[in-house]
């Protein structure tokens, strides 16, 4: 048994856990409700809004980053954890990085220079890509260690 191997597997199991909740709740309740912030605020709150997500955000998408990559090594991968979904689980945090750095970053900044209904809702609608992809390393993820625990 590699202990080394399942550590890292739960950290990034936990890390995606977090995100997928809260990735949804943003995608239920946070992001809509950018619609209701008056335009007299909007700058202050939208600026406001990402430094402190980061803060929320940043180490969480870091250790799903490193261990989801880490477990492309096979020393470093649990035994109940295949090179296929491996990959797959790198490929998807891989599109949630990608997605967040080149659609919602710049959505974000444009919105801290000024409210624009049409953006909100492109940034509403555009962040269904990443609730399904954490959705899906979710279920992957459990997929396998549920097959680990029977």
């Amino acid at each position: 048994m590699n202990h080394t191997a399942n550590l890292l597997y739960l950290a990034q199991l936990a890390a995606t856990l977090m995100m997928t909740g809260l990735i949804w709740f943003v995608q239920i309740v946070h992001y809509p409700l950018f619609a209701y912030v008056g335009e007299r605020v909007f700058v202050a709150y939208a600026r406001r809004h990402a430094t402190l997500t980061g803060y929320v955000v940043g180490g969480p998408m870091l250790l799903e980053l490193s261990t989801g990559l880490a477990a492309l090594a096979p020393r470093l991968r649990p035994n109940f954890y295949s090179a296929t979904q491996a990959w797959s689980s790198a490929f998807l945090v891989l599109l949630i990085w990608a997605v967040t750095g080149l659609r919602q970053v710049p959505q974000h900044e444009r919105l801290g220079r000024g409210h624009d209904a049409r953006l909100i809702q492109r940034l509403v609608y555009g962040n269904w890509i990443r609730t399904i992809l954490w959705s899906l390393r979710s279920i992957l993820l459990l997929s396998c260690l549920s097959h680990a625990l029977v």
